[in-house]
């Protein structure tokens, strides 16, 4: 490796890709291809990276299997920013585990983050776990530890586990520190602000009021019968019942729980659960069909009983019940996880949100049609290239709207 290059290699390390630039820019050799693909990638423009990243790997020797490999972990770095969730994975471990094999650890660190990245992004907790597990943490350089504690503090929140989140975060920001990398220190920045946004609202008999993710954690660690309508599940103390693919029978149960200890009137349920404008004999029918099927499936929980009035529900043992909402809910609110993918800043393509949402990407194109219907999100680009952009949210954190946020352990 020749001096400029050295001296470009540095400069993308510390941030500083416009330097890096300036070194490299003239030259047309792979390695300089190389680096200045990582420069343009730095600075945003991802489809120029992407294709100087590609020239570099085809103007390597086929020996140099380190350059090459460089070059694949690149291009998945661009692939996970740019929201590119089908990039081939085996591509990526193949080229990590060339990395090791040939003396480069740190490279080969940064494909497992890479690895471990995709996995929290699109709620495969368990994955990224393992692939920081094969870590060591203190033999990585400042910039990467502050890398891995991020995301180890992203599986943390989704699990709403808030404490070892806080400290992940504060070890984060003194390895940023360290590292003396502007932009890391403000992605630090930023994650740590989710402790302190409201993450939900507390609806019941005292009231409504907003809480933070660790006033959610103790929440949802408590005898209070939670139905929590931010991952459409029924919760007590560890024991959930998921109402996710029952939207009746979920709607059924949040009437009834921010109604307690009161019962609600029959046409009342069947207003928000039917959504219609007027009740008959046919809805009455219904009505106790589907009451029928919530108390089966609430049975371990709380029961509900019928009144002159209507239905009530009886928590076991005498608990509170209330309702877990989201911060702010409008007419949208059922395309909330859509929206908290979105929230990010990103530009999301409708293919990677099906990914991260496990549904299908119709459905997903569907929902985003009506959002964009509503104003809530903008789009850009035609056919494959189109992408959804929206701002994110002022003040709150969309943390429990994201896939494996308040999973069961």
């Amino acid at each position: 490796m020749d001096s400029l290059i050295a001296s470009a290699a540095r400069a993308l390390a510390a941030g500083d890709p416009l330097a890096a630039l300036n070194l490299a820019a003239l030259r047309g050799d792979a390695p300089a291809l190389a680096l200045r693909g990582i420069a343009m990638a730095q600075l945003g423009d991802f489809r120029r990276a992407r294709t100087l990243l590609r020239s570099a790997a085809r103007g390597f020797d086929a020996k140099d299997v380190l350059s090459r490999a460089r070059c694949v972990v690149a291009e998945a770095e661009i692939a996970l920013v740019s929201r590119e969730l089908a990039w081939p994975e085996k591509a990526l471990e193949a080229a990590r585990a060339a990395l090791q094999a040939h003396g480069d650890p740190a490279n080969a660190a940064h494909a497992r983050h890479l690895q471990a990245r995709r996995a929290l992004l699109i709620g495969r907790l368990d994955d990224a776990e393992r692939a920081l597990a094969a870590l060591d943490p203190a033999a990585l350089a400042p910039a990467s530890r502050a890398i891995h504690e991020l995301i180890a503090a992203g599986i943390a929140l989704r699990r709403l586990r808030i404490q070892p989140a806080r400290a992940a975060l504060a070890q984060a920001e003194i390895a940023a520190n360290h590292a003396g990398i502007p932009a890391l220190a403000a992605e630090v920045e930023s994650a740590s602000m989710v402790l302190t946004a409201p993450a939900a609202r507390l609806l019941g008999r005292g009231g409504e009021r907003l809480l933070l993710l660790d006033e959610v954690e103790a929440l949802l660690a408590s005898d209070t019968l939670v139905v929590d309508a931010c991952r459409n599940a029924v919760r007590e103390a560890g024991a959930v019942v998921p109402l996710a693919s029952r939207p009746v029978l979920f709607a059924l149960a949040r009437a009834l729980a921010q109604a307690w200890p009161q019962a609600v009137a029959r046409e009342a349920l069947s207003r928000q659960a039917f959504r219609s404008a007027y009740f008959d004999d046919t809805h009455r029918a219904r009505l106790r069909v589907e009451i029928g099927r919530l108390r089966t499936a609430l049975r371990p929980l709380a029961g509900i009983v019928a009144t002159r009035e209507g239905y009530a529900l009886e928590p076991r043992s005498g608990r509170e019940a209330v309702v877990l909402a989201r911060p702010v809910e409008d007419a949208d609110r059922d395309h909330g996880a859509i929206l908290a993918f979105l929230a990010d800043g990103e530009a999301w393509s409708s293919s990677a949100l099906a990914l991260a949402l496990n549904a299908s990407q119709r459905t997903v194109q569907r929902a985003l049609d009506a959002l964009a219907a509503a104003d809530k999100v903008q789009s850009r680009g035609q056919g494959r290239a189109r992408r959804w952009i929206t701002p994110p949210m002022p003040g709150f954190t969309t943390t429990l709207l994201l896939p494996a946020a308040l999973a069961a352990d």
